[in-house]
């Protein structure tokens, strides 16, 4: 079976709650063609929201409806306290340059996500896989960088996936060699990655999504942009793309698109016969 890994820099709502939810996210992304106030009713209840306080409508409220359908339990938040996430940090460090390896035995491999993300998230991860009892997502704390190769060249199944999200962009130029897409992450992709695999890639830094794209569409002789494939993916005219081909937003989305950024998105595919 096929797996995807995914490299990475909630809570359900009742059901009016979410219809609430539903008009703040229509208030704040169309604004202008709603007037100044918009007001929805259930039963004897309606809610009138003003469209100059954004007290109304935070990030959270927007990442809770987004993420709704999935039943994720807050009992984390005992378990584990207040997640505070450190936004940057170094993988060239010593304690980002151990290697990483998941032992799976090919009989029990179904369709596999893999995922490296902030420990504290692994955490948070780990506690909802097992909430939800679910058999073929494995979450790893580790350097993309130091581990990748390894871990896709030994693993039973082929890759059909690679998602880079909201990488640490590392502002300064001196920093740069510490993003987490290199030449040698690259190669280790394209190697392992299987026929017509895809490789995912967004960033809220435009700095950033450039960067990671001009590595990929270096490699054009091997991925070419989905677009090209299936003509029914829009982009815009510098060539992002429109949606988010996942359906479903990340945090990090959710919360960027609120404070008004722009997510850039660009989508590959492997060729055939490579």
């Amino acid at each position: 079976m096929a797996s995807s890994l995914c490299l990475n820099s909630c809570a359900a709502v009742p059901g009016a709650a979410k219809q609430i939810l539903s008009s703040l996210i229509l208030l704040h992304k169309f604004p202008s063609s709603l007037g100044h106030k918009y007001c929805i009713s259930k039963t004897s209840a309606s809610l009138s929201v003003p469209i100059t306080d954004k007290k109304e409508i935070r990030s959270t409220d927007l990442v809770a409806l987004e993420y709704a359908d999935l039943n994720l339990t807050d009992k984390i938040s005992q378990e584990l306290g207040h997640v505070r996430i450190r936004q940057h940090v170094n993988p060239l460090s010593s304690s980002f340059s151990h290697l990483y390896l998941i032992g799976m035995k090919p009989s029990r491999i179904q369709h596999c996500h893999l995922w490296w993300i902030l420990e504290v998230l692994v955490k948070r991860a780990e506690f909802w896989v097992k909430e939800l009892a679910l058999s073929n997502i494995h979450f790893m704390f580790a350097n993309a960088a130091v581990s990748f190769k390894q871990l896709a060249s030994t693993y039973p199944g082929p890759l059909a996936l690679v998602s880079i999200l909201c990488p640490d962009p590392h502002f300064k130029k001196r920093h740069h060699k510490r993003r987490v897409v290199q030449t040698p992450l690259v190669n280790s992709i394209l190697t392992r990655l299987m026929p017509e695999g895809k490789v995912f890639i967004q960033s809220d830094v435009v700095d950033v999504a450039e960067d990671m794209r001009k590595q990929f569409d270096e490699e054009s002789g091997v991925l070419q942009h989905i677009d090209t494939v299936d003509p029914s993916v829009l982009c815009d005219n510098e060539g992002w793309l429109l949606n988010n081909p996942m359906g479903i937003r990340t945090e990090r989305e959710i919360h960027a698109e609120f404070e008004g950024a722009k997510i850039y998105r660009r989508l590959y595919q492997k060729r055939k016969g490579y």
